[in-house]
């Protein structure tokens, strides 16, 4: 008989996350609101000679491809595993996280840049035209917020709720520009305006692309401590030792974990495996642990040292 015993067990409570049918039409509502208006911003933009309305277009628009790459990651991350993809397609959520922030990051700077060059260079703004057009985004963005309520139980769409609510609060920054130089005609209101949301966009959008950076090289997620993680199953009855433990994101909703616990006491049963499990997704969210059992450290395992993986 072989000196280590292997068991394999999976809570079943998983942290799934399924959209209701009802956000297909809220979907698809917000991305046409968003659409539109990125097109009227763009026309009244140019035609205003406003890079502050310009760079709301350009937050906007990227607000809409972060809800069309969000549905699209959805939709493949439904797709049954196969042989070859064993933990089915959930990653593809956190890629159209990191992509959405690259494009992002992208097209903000493009902005900053054109609106610096507008110092050297200033041009008359149509103010009433910027005000109207900026007035129309808090309206669209208000609804578009509007649209999503009511789905909180699911980050993503929470997320999508919160970032329609600051867009409307960014297009009000528009119209306040707008109104200034209407009023004083200073003309360098309009760049140092597009600078000022291009540092909300960056400022919102870092955290985005930092931590889809980190799921997508399988870093811990945040908002877990690995520590904590450690002590807790090293505190569990009969364990002697915990090591090649790996936590990872397999989505932007879904934990996962590995690791093996020295109990040479014997199998502790199905039980404490199941309550282990449960522990895990209560405690830290971890909703698909996988534990191997290990009846002795006489024989060390070859992946206990913490530098091997």
């Amino acid at each position: 008989m072989s000196g280590h015993q292997h068991d394999h067990s999976h809570g079943h409570d998983h942290g799934h996350t399924h959209l209701p049918k009802q956000f297909d039409v809220a979907f698809f509502a917000a991305t046409a609101l968003n659409v539109a208006l990125v097109l009227a911003q763009v026309i009244y933009g140019v035609s205003s000679h406003s890079i502050a309305l310009i760079a709301d277009a350009g937050h906007n628009a990227g607000d809409a491809l972060g809800l069309v790459l969000a549905w699209i990651a959805h939709v493949i991350s439904r797709r049954r595993p196969t042989a070859n993809y064993t933990y089915g397609f959930r990653s593809a959520s956190i890629l159209a996280a990191l992509a959405n922030g690259m494009i992002l990051l992208v097209a903000t700077g493009i902005i900053a840049w054109e609106a610096v060059n507008r110092f050297f260079e200033p041009a008359p703004v149509a103010s009433a035209t910027v005000m109207v057009v900026a007035t129309i985004g808090i309206v669209v963005n208000a609804l578009s917020a509007r649209l999503l309520m009511g789905h909180g139980s699911d980050l993503n769409i929470r997320g999508a709720f919160l970032h329609m609510i600051a867009d409307a609060v960014v297009s009000a920054g528009v119209v306040l520009a707008a109104v200034l130089i209407l009023l004083t005609g200073w003309l360098w209101i309009d760049p140092l305006a597009s600078l000022v949301i291009s540092g909300v966009i960056v400022w919102g959008t870092w955290g985005l692309f930092r931590n889809a950076l980190r799921m997508s090289m399988d870093a811990v997620p945040g908002g877990i401590d690995p520590v904590a993680v450690k002590a807790f199953l090293h505190g569990l009855s009969g364990v002697r030792g915990v090591h090649d433990i790996h936590i990872w994101a397999m989505s932007t909703t879904e934990t996962a974990l590995t690791c093996h616990l020295v109990m040479p006491a014997g199998h502790p049963g199905d039980a404490f495996l199941a309550d282990a499990c449960h522990q895990l997704q209560h405690r830290f969210g971890i909703g698909h642990p996988t534990v191997q059992i290990e009846l002795s450290d006489a024989a060390p395992c070859s992946f206990e040292p913490e530098h091997v993986v």
